[in-house]
C-alpha cells in the first residue's frame, strides 16, 4: 500500500486553496474526537456512507485509512457487504471492486 494517503486531485485542491483543505482537515478532526467510536470504526462506517454515494475517491481514501487504523482486508469488505440490503449489490460490488483494484495496485 502507498504511503501517501491523500490522492493527487486532493493535494491539487490544498495547493490551489489551502485554507479550504486546512478548514476539511479540521472538520474531519473535530468529527473523530467527539465521539465514543475508535478511528477504525468510524472509518468503516464512512465507509459505508462513501459507498452509498459511489464517490470511488472516498472509498479508497476510507478504505485506505481504516486499513492504517487497524482495520483488516476482511473488515473492510464485510463492512461493504453488510450495505448490500440498504445500497443493493451492484452499488456494494462496484465499491469492492474500487478497493481490491486499488490494493492489488499497492
Amino acid at each position: 500500500m502507498k504511503d501517501d494517503l491523500k490522492p493527487k486531485h486532493y493535494e491539487i485542491i490544498r495547493a490551489k486553496h489551502p485554507a479550504y483543505i486546512e478548514a476539511v482537515e479540521n472538520l474531519g478532526k473535530a468529527v473523530h474526537g467527539c465521539g465514543p467510536l475508535d478511528s477504525k470504526t468510524l472509518l468503516l462506517v464512512q465507509l459505508g456512507a462513501a459507498a452509498a454515494s459511489h464517490s470511488e475517491g472516498s472509498v479508497l481514501s476510507h478504505a485506505r485509512r481504516a486499513l492504517k487504523a487497524g482495520a483488516s482486508l476482511d473488515e473492510i469488505y464485510h463492512a461493504l457487504i453488510g450495505l448490500t440490503s440498504t445500497i443493493g449489490f451492484p452499488t456494494v460490488a462496484a465499491a469492492m471492486s474500487w478497493v481490491r483494484k486499488a490494493l492489488d495496485e499497492d
